[in-house]
């Protein structure tokens, strides 16, 4: 006999750590492109894109041939005991699709985590140095490792220290939250002049657009002086790219919008359409310092999810994922905006291409995040048939993760769900 959500949630409550986020309390039957529907035969759209994994939607014909052909061929044998070429065909074409002009090379692992931590190895071993500056509101991985370069301490980091020593943070440069390009810069020298040497740095690690913090982007000016910065020190510059990459900004990494060349790339979710796959993608004079058998692990670099990820990039050029992400996002931004000028919730609106986000707060004041808002609309739109993820250092962002190869309708149909669902959260808090 089938299962409903509610006796799905019942067995989940009793199986499963309650530490593990729940964020629509219904169970996925089957899915197609940006739509999903339940167990119980209920029809979603899909907004959230497996918090930026599918940017080539649910089920992408090209990704499901691919990983059944692979399938057939082998699934593991382990690339470290008996190699593979696709794994070699995959990291040649990152090489050529990161923005670095030095040889490249990459090292695939399975987690945005691994490939976090990975990059701090490297940045260590070729530096001789072990400190590392991360930015507030960053988010890098649940690992140990992951949790200290990460910015937030709600809900990621409360409880589960200590942890490894060596990690600094400086404010992120977001004008909505007061935080100047100036500002952000006088706190790196106000590290390197309190905290540690500047020759006793590895890395600096960002993300060109924050993902959990918030979709805030680093400008072109802060990215470049961040960029002469570590020149003139030596630092090793580390771009997260887990979340904005593979074309969801209208660029393939959104660090090209600034056009700074970063020393190492982190790249995971959308990379496999879907499937389990990271990678670390850098200057070829960084890894040449790792001995051998200092990189890797058991299921780095799966050749089914490399199958995956062959057929990703396929599907970029072929589909044009960055003007896609460009047209879905005017797309987007536009119907915000409107809505922005019928809701006095809507504080901003703001993105790169398809990686757009709209906070929430209390009469236009950004320094009122509606937190409770946010939870409500969220709650709400699941009830509706859309599926919303929420984020940010003050919790109050809702961010859109659309499918960049979803229809003008289906987008359009989610976007129209939003509207009502806002009007009725704020009209209920209203009367309350």
């Amino acid at each position: 006999m089938k299962q409903t959500n509610q006796q799905w949630q019942s067995r989940r409550e009793q199986a499963v750590p309650h530490g593990v986020g729940n964020a629509l309390p219904v169970y996925i039957e089957k899915a197609k492109n940006a739509e999903i529907w339940d167990v119980e035969g209920k029809r979603y759209i899909d907004f959230a894109s497996g918090i930026a994994v599918l940017n080539t939607g649910h089920n992408h014909p090209a990704v499901i041939d691919a990983v059944r052909q692979q399938l057939e061929q082998f699934t593991h044998p382990c690339f470290q005991v008996t190699p593979y070429g696709n794994y070699i065909e995959l990291a040649e074409r990152l090489n050529q699709l990161v923005p670095i002009s030095e040889p490249c090379q990459t090292l695939f692992l399975t987690t945005g985590a691994e490939a976090v931590e990975n990059a701090i190895k490297v940045a260590r071993i070729a530096t001789g140095r072990s400190a590392i500056i991360a930015f507030r509101g960053a988010f890098h991985g649940r690992t140990l490792l992951g949790m200290a370069l990460t910015g937030k301490v709600q809900p990621y980091k409360k409880g589960y220290g200590p942890f490894p020593a060596g990690i600094y943070h400086a404010p992120y440069p977001a004008a909505y939250l007061g935080v100047s390009d100036t500002q952000a810069l006088a706190s790196l020298a106000g590290i390197f002049a309190a905290d540690v040497s500047p020759d006793e740095v590895a890395a600096i690690i960002i993300e060109p657009v924050q993902g959990e913090g918030g979709f805030y982007a680093a400008s072109t000016s802060f990215m470049k002086q961040l960029r002469t910065l570590c020149d003139k020190h030596g630092i090793v510059l580390i771009a997260d790219e887990i979340q904005s990459g593979f074309c969801r900004t209208g660029k393939t990494f959104a660090i090209e919008h600034s056009g700074v060349e970063p020393d190492l790339v982190t790249m995971a979710k959308s990379l496999a359409g879907g499937f389990p796959l990271s990678a670390l993608v850098g200057k070829k004079s960084l890894f040449d310092k790792a001995m051998p058998g200092g990189l890797g692990g058991t299921y780095a670099g799966s050749p089914v999810a490399i199958a995956a990820a062959l057929a990703v990039t396929d599907i970029i050029e072929k589909e044009n994922l960055n003007q896609r992400a460009q047209i879905i996002g005017e797309q987007i931004t536009h119907r915000l905006q409107k809505m922005a000028e019928q809701f006095d919730c809507i504080g901003d609106v703001r993105g790169y291409g398809a990686m757009i986000a709209m906070e929430l707060v209390e009469e236009r004041d950004s320094h009122r995040p509606n937190k409770e808002l946010t939870q409500a609309l969220v709650k709400e739109a699941g009830k509706q048939g859309l599926v919303l993820l929420s984020c940010g250092v003050r919790a109050n962002v809702i961010r859109f993760l659309v499918p960049l190869t979803a229809e003008k309708e289906i987008v359009n149909e989610g976007l129209n769900i939003l509207s009502s669902c806002l009007e009725l959260v704020q009209n209920t808090r209203l009367t309350k």
